[in-house]
């Protein structure tokens, strides 16, 4: 019996993807498991081969006063960096969404840090937060804020402002492009309409463009969580985790145990507990794309 077209076309597309889902199996899946297993040994530098632990490793973990210091930290740049992210993308894009001169250039210029390597955006943050020479502590003690330099990056809470800021920095640009292109799907008969009944600037935001834009809202919020969660270049690059553990966060953590400690072990048990972090907001990303789907 001849197929149908639909068949067909199943078919064709499940052949077009199977390079990608050996590549993802070699490249992805077969370490992710050979991770996973590894959590449940003991493998260090100076060991010939792992020995099984069990839950070892896990307990170990749970009960280190100091993997609860860098949940608190991993809690406190993701919430910090996702917020304070959507909300800088959100204003922005609302302003380049504005008809003026130059929108276009700005809109361009606007993508720039997101553009830039990221270890270049934490050496620019090192060196504004530098406590002799810093641009910022230049600026305060001009304006009369500062009496002294400030070491900022010396500072747990100083180190802390430090990541979160060159995070948000990197991330804004792609929040306000996600959101610029919500704006640009809102019925201008709307918002005319909206005018002719008195509405306010404020109350057209909030009774029609924010509603709109809600769903844009949901998923940014959830996939700016995500990356957040996986943030480890510009935190290493520009702290290394420190001072005193202060910015050192999961992915920070599964590095130091593997490549510092060399205990490659107790790593793999850090980065299984990171993928089920990961894994709460992937899933619920997940459950709001299939919802919107049916």
């Amino acid at each position: 019996m001849e197929l149908s077209l639909k068949s067909r076309e199943r078919r064709v597309g499940f052949a077009l993807t199977v390079p990608a889902l050996l590549a993802f199996a070699v490249m992805i899946l077969l370490p992710f498991v050979q991770s996973f297993r590894l959590a449940f040994y003991k493998f260090t530098v100076d060991m010939q081969a792992p020995a099984y632990v069990g839950l070892a490793n896990f307990a170990r973990i749970l009960s280190d006063p100091g993997m609860a210091t860098v949940w608190w930290n991993t809690l406190v740049f993701v919430v910090l960096t996702t917020g304070l992210t959507l909300l800088l993308g959100l204003a922005w894009a609302l302003v380049v969404n504005q008809t003026f001169w130059g929108r276009s250039l700005l809109r361009s210029l606007s993508l720039l840090p997101w553009v830039l390597p990221t270890t270049v955006t934490a050496f620019l943050a090192a060196w504004i937060f530098n406590g002799q020479y810093g641009v910022l502590n230049a600026a305060l003690l001009r304006l009369g804020v500062l009496e002294q330099p400030i070491t900022w990056l010396a500072e747990p809470a100083g180190a802390m402002a430090a990541v979160i800021l060159a995070k948000v920095w990197l991330s804004v640009p792609l929040f306000m492009a996600f959101f610029l292109a919500g704006l640009q799907t809102v019925s201008q008969d709307q918002l005319d309409a909206a005018r002719v009944d008195g509405c306010s600037h404020w109350s057209l935001l909030r009774y029609v463009v924010l509603p709109h834009l809600l769903p844009t809202v949901v998923v940014v919020t959830v996939l700016g969580a995500m990356g957040n969660l996986q943030a480890f270049d510009v935190i290493y690059a520009l702290t290394q985790g420190g001072p005193i553990k202060s910015t050192t966060m999961l992915s920070i953590e599964v590095y130091k145990q593997a490549f510092q400690n060399w205990d490659m072990g107790t790593a793999s048990a850090v980065g299984v507990l990171w993928f089920f972090t990961i894994a709460v907001p992937a899933g619920l990303y997940l459950r709001i794309l299939f919802r919107r789907e049916d």
